[in-house]
């Protein structure tokens, strides 16, 4: 899972439990986006239980609850988005007209994470949810430990951090904000939680975690 960027905006996909819940206000998309490719590959399907999240993992399972009315859906997450300010979540025609959020356009609503479907899942099959991993698993994490517009700067600080404390220095050649940017991470990290603890030691001022 990448980080990704949109409209000058880096988002971090995220590790969550089953369990989690986020609340916010949900949209939906439909007949425009029918059949074209979403973020995850699949063609989006505005009659399947499908949704964008800007972070959840995907093939995260969501019960996606209606504030007003308790209405319920369960949907798969397959795509990004909603890229709008206070949207938490897009969701498939089908899904928002099961909580009646299709006739007003959005609604407010809680999230509750209920689990993980493989990389090769298309529906949702609770039985399989039930047995699977109660957590998202990110496989790579860094620490970015600096960001520079000249490739010189980035190269003294990675050859000075090539080995540090057992973790190693890389440079990685982004874009952000149409600016060519080289950043500095720190690899090795064989958990969020071993990347949270290396950063509140201090080691480096205002040093972040990246996922891939």
């Amino acid at each position: 899972m990448r980080p990704y960027t949109v409209f000058g905006k880096e988002y971090y996909p995220t590790v969550v439990h089953v369990g989690d819940t986020f609340s916010g206000r949900a949209s939906w998309y439909g007949p425009d986006f029918h059949g074209k490719s979403t973020s995850s590959g699949e063609a989006y399907d505005m009659y399947a239980l499908t949704a964008a999240h800007k972070t959840l993992p995907m093939n995260t399972v969501v019960r996606v609850t209606n504030n007003d009315t308790n209405a319920q859906t369960i949907v798969r997450i397959n795509d990004r988005g909603p890229f709008v300010d206070n949207r938490i979540i897009d969701l498939s025609y089908t899904a928002a007209e099961q909580i009646g959020v299709v006739k007003n356009g959005t609604a407010l609503v809680t999230l509750e994470v209920l689990g993980f479907e493989p990389a090769s899942a298309r529906t949702i099959d609770m039985q399989r949810i039930a047995k699977g991993p109660k957590e998202s698993v990110l496989t790579n994490f860094f620490v970015q430990i600096g960001s520079f517009e000249r490739f010189e700067g980035a190269k003294i600080t990675k050859e000075k951090y090539t080995s540090f404390n057992g973790y190693s220095a890389i440079i990685k050649d982004t874009q952000y904000n149409n600016k060519r940017l080289f950043r500095v991470w720190l690899g090795g990290f064989k958990s969020e939680a071993e990347a949270r603890d290396f950063i509140s030691r201090g080691y480096f001022e205002g040093s972040f975690i990246i996922r891939e």
